[in-house]
């Protein structure tokens, strides 16, 4: 009876792809708080946060805090927000 052996190759992280260079500050700016605010309202999706109205501030800020993103602005919370209603 032949033995199959396993040739996989172990697990590596994606490679991030550097951003286009060229674009005005404020465009790098947008963009990542746009990915914190992905990130952010993931975790809430996550947590059983639902509704952007149980998602204030303090909660976003303290996911933040538990998931070891920087402390977001208001206005990146405002964008979570807009993200959980969206995703409803």
């Amino acid at each position: 009876m032949a033995v199959a052996t396993l040739t996989t190759k172990p697990l590596t992280p994606p490679r991030k792809k550097p951003l286009p260079a060229g674009q005005p500050r404020e465009w790098y700016v947008t963009h990542n708080r746009r990915l914190k605010a992905m990130r952010l309202a993931i975790a809430l999706l996550d947590s059983g946060v639902y509704h952007p109205a149980t998602a204030d501030n303090r909660r976003i800020r303290s996911t933040a805090e538990r998931i070891g993103v920087h402390v977001p602005s208001d206005t990146t919370c405002r964008m979570v927000r807009a993200l959980i209603r969206y995703g409803r």
